[in-house]
């Protein structure tokens, strides 16, 4: 069978693909257009997409052929699965294999705000250390501190987990009880607001709904902390970006770290000029091993799914009844 592969993804996985099926990947390594998707998408029977590509209903419906579509991510918004499901395609995702990994970006984007470590760099490389001072770059402790998690799945597990070294207090925001950070970090389950008034640090782990969407706005910043600062790992449009903008310029809270953006790859230009905001370009993921694990992760769900089986990772096994 044939496969088009939207973008170059870690070689073990083109490998996997190969050795069973013809693939063709784009090149050159960019983000396609939908018309290019669509192009490329002709008498193929396999799409290994990027979260950075909009599957909608035009590109799904636009080969017939298709029988299996594998994304090359956790998330899964960019896709249509609703009209993939109606035409009887089943579409995989690759969750768990990097659960860690874009925890640990969240804290270090938690501490890179706190610590001021970007500023503080900037600030040293530009000849402006001239010495230590009692009030020079003064941060936030982050120890004993109260950390708020909204939206304890997976990630969110993970992330407040590896507060156990600090010593931290946890509140979570959920549909249901997490009995592992309940157990393991004493975590309490609370309602947003709560959340949002007594956190020191807030972070985001929540999947992109209509639920959701711009999730924290204008209301819920001002009811954070003036020490508050805010990590966004998950998805950009949780956040209004022009709401956080006026928040960080008028000091609402200390400080925010992204490494997602409400219209991405675009970004609103004053948060590229303020000091108290950490910008990473959605790169959460991106270490040698993760990313690698993904693509071999994707590879096997389109295998499995052109054969007709159910992919380990299936988001919508409906369509196997």
């Amino acid at each position: 069978m044939k496969i088009f592969v939207t973008r170059k993804i870690p070689e073990p996985g083109l490998k996997i693909l190969g050795s069973n099926h013809d693939i063709e990947v784009n090149s050159p390594d960019k983000v396609l257009t939908k018309k290019e998707i669509i192009e490329g998408l002709k008498g193929k029977d396999g799409l290994l997409c990027l979260l950075t590509d909009n599957i909608d209903e035009e590109v799904i419906k636009s080969e017939p052929k298709l029988k299996m579509i594998a994304s090359y991510a956790v998330g899964y918004d960019n896709i249509d699965v609703k009209t993939a499901t109606e035409l009887g395609i089943p579409v995989s995702n690759t969750p768990g294999v990097l659960t860690d990994t874009t925890a640990e970006m969240g804290w270090a984007l938690l501490f890179s705000v706190a610590r001021r470590t970007v500023e503080g760099d900037s600030f040293t490389r530009a000849g402006k250390f001239k010495g230590w001072g009692p009030m020079l770059m003064l941060g936030q402790d982050v120890t004993k501190k109260t950390l708020g998690i909204i939206g304890a799945g997976r990630i969110g597990t993970a992330f407040a987990l590896k507060s156990k070294g600090f010593d931290m207090n946890v509140l979570y925001v959920s549909n249901h009880t997490n009995q592992i950070l309940e157990n393991e970090v004493n975590a309490k389950k609370v309602d947003l607001s709560k959340l949002l008034k007594e956190s020191d640090f807030i972070s985001l782990h929540v999947p992109l709904t209509k639920k959701t969407y711009h999730l924290i706005g204008e209301r819920e910043l001002q009811m954070m902390k003036k020490i508050a600062i805010l990590i966004n790992t998950s998805r950009g449009s949780i956040i209004d970006e022009k709401a956080l903008v006026k928040a960080l310029k008028e000091k609402w809270i200390f400080g925010a770290g992204l490494d997602v953006y409400e219209h991405e790859p675009e970004i609103t230009e004053d948060l590229k000029v303020l000091d108290n905001v950490v910008l990473q370009p959605h790169s959460a993921s991106a270490t040698f091993e993760t990313r690698t694990k993904m693509a071999i992760m994707a590879a096997e769900n389109m295998i499995v799914g052109l054969k007709g089986k159910i992919p380990p990772n299936c988001i919508n096994k409906e369509v196997f009844k």
